[in-house]
């Protein structure tokens, strides 16, 4: 084996983050992320958000050499190295690997329109038994839209790629892709299982345009002598692994087998889990991609649902209800209520439309509360408890795609430090939860030590994770919080149909 380390790339829209993994130990040798203040995100217009790529590569090349002064490496250390980035975005490159303008980035809503004008047209059906998804506000999307409003510069394209595959063409001056990232960009065909000509073609879109695919686990490409004198790493160092954030967070925690399932609560939530037969919600309220081992031999699917409103409703509760108390503080009042809140209940969707409700926009409500007997202390939970129930809501639509629910796979960061929330959703969803340190960075550099063939296969990269906490269902328990949960659903179907 040459070289003593892995490296990961994790390219995301706040900051590129970058880690060394020793091999041998499986641990975190150095890690650091650029800049340390957010990443300026450029809106011209309201809806819009565009990034200039350089300024990834500007930052993954410092986050580079702080992390190797750190662990005082030189580049024949580096065995293999790993890329994880914001999923969706769309960089036009030219015939000189050229950026051509701005990357429309995965909040950028602009492109709306033409993946649901593309919906309609192509036929409902036809689009979710090919695609799995609504063509929606992905990459053809955005794609679609730059051919229409900058005729000039889309003729001056030569490739399209991810944000990921930018960094790996900068790696190795080779524009290549994956399945799993045509995928995300609503360009691969489930069915036919090749790039999606159905449409490219809807679009006017040349396959040329795309770049060459590559598998996401396996010795992509190599570094070139451009890139190691600019990075001062080893030519020929392989790019073993690429995968969106979603399905790299999944790999972090060891997610692969149908009826896993990742998530994370921040800001916004996430529950991401695997499927082991292509599938689709027929109201399109969920995604779903190739995961990072899908292959046309294997279907491997992961199930995303994203829920805008959850950590930002606790961190307004706390901003607005609790500001004199810590968040672990504010996590014990909650815990002094009941199951259920004593009634109130707290409909969590105040930050914007939410996919898993058909795109509507219910906004977040209050119900329940009696002046006479409640207080602050009920508000904190049901909070919580909203936000619990949002992620049931949604899992119920996977539960009806095939998936199983048995264990959940979770980073322990922001909602998932709180063990009220963590035993409310064991107990209303049934699944076990495992809490684990790790983070996207660490999870692309033991990819590509699986790519790489360093590692055998994915049990092997993965058997130094520490699994800090294990949270089962409590039978005693499940049917008050089933009840909870009830009267809380029947509170937000009401809302629906209106």
């Amino acid at each position: 084996m040459n070289g003593k380390y892995l490296l990961g790339f994790d390219v995301g829209s706040s900051s590129v983050k970058a880690s060394l993994v020793d091999i041998e130990r499986g641990d975190i040798a150095a890690s650091a992320f650029y800049p340390e203040k957010e990443a300026p995100i450029v809106a011209v217009r309201t809806g819009w958000a565009e990034q200039d790529p350089q300024m990834w590569w500007d930052n993954a090349k410092l986050a580079l050499r702080k992390i190797m002064q750190q662990a005082g490496a030189k580049g024949e250390d580096i065995a293999a190295i790993g890329i994880s980035y914001q999923m969706h975005g769309l960089v036009c490159m030219d015939k000189n690997q050229k950026v051509l303008r701005p990357s429309i980035i995965w909040c950028d809503s602009r492109a709306v329109a033409y993946g649901e004008r593309a919906f309609n047209e192509l036929g409902k059906e036809r689009c979710l038994t090919h695609l799995l998804n609504s063509p929606g506000n992905f990459t053809a999307a955005k794609l679609a839209w730059v051919k229409e409003n900058e005729p000039e510069l889309f003729r001056q394209i030569d490739k399209v790629m991810l944000p990921g595959d930018y960094i790996a063409m900068k790696l190795t001056g080779e524009a290549q892709t994956t399945i799993s990232g045509l995928s995300e960009g609503m360009m691969w065909d489930f069915k036919a299982k090749r790039p999606a000509k159905l449409l490219l073609d809807y679009f006017g879109f040349e396959d040329s345009l795309l770049a060459e695919v590559v598998p996401t686990f396996g010795i992509q490409s190599v570094v070139s002598e451009e890139a190691a004198q600019e990075l001062g790493l080893k030519a020929g160092t392989p790019i073993g692994y690429r995968a969106g954030d979603q399905p790299n967070n999944a790999v972090s925690l060891n997610v692969f087998n149908p009826g896993e399932i990742a998530s994370t609560a921040g800001t916004s939530g996430v529950v991401y889990g695997v499927l082991g037969d292509a599938n689709y919600d027929p109201e399109s309220r969920v995604n779903t991609f190739a995961h990072a081992n899908y292959t046309t031999a294997t279907d491997r699917l992961g199930v995303l649902l994203c829920i805008n409103g959850t950590g930002i409703l606790n961190a307004w509760m706390h901003r607005n209800v609790t500001s004199d108390l810590s968040y672990s503080e504010m996590n014990d009042l909650a815990a002094s209520v009941p199951v259920g809140s004593e009634g109130v209940k707290i409909i969590p969707f105040g930050n914007g439309a939410e996919r898993v409700l058909g795109n509507k926009e219910v906004g977040c409500s209050v119900h329940g509360v009696n002046f006479n007997k409640h207080g602050r202390a009920h508000l904190a939970r049901a909070a919580q408890e909203g936000i619990v129930f949002s992620f049931c809501y949604g899992m119920e639509i996977m539960q009806q795609m095939g998936m199983e629910l048995n264990k959940i796979h979770a980073g322990r960061a922001n909602m998932f430090l709180s063990s009220l929330f963590r035993e409310t959703l064991a107990n209303v969803s049934g699944a076990t939860i495992e809490l684990y340190e790790t983070d996207g960075s660490v999870g692309a550099a033991k990819g590509a030590g699986i790519g790489a063939g360093i590692y055998k296969d994915h049990d092997e990269a993965f058997s130094t994770l520490k699994r800090l906490a294990v949270i089962a269902p409590e039978e005693s328990k499940h049917e008050e919080y089933i009840e909870a949960y009830r009267e809380w659903k029947d509170i937000l179907e009401k809302s629906l149909s209106r």
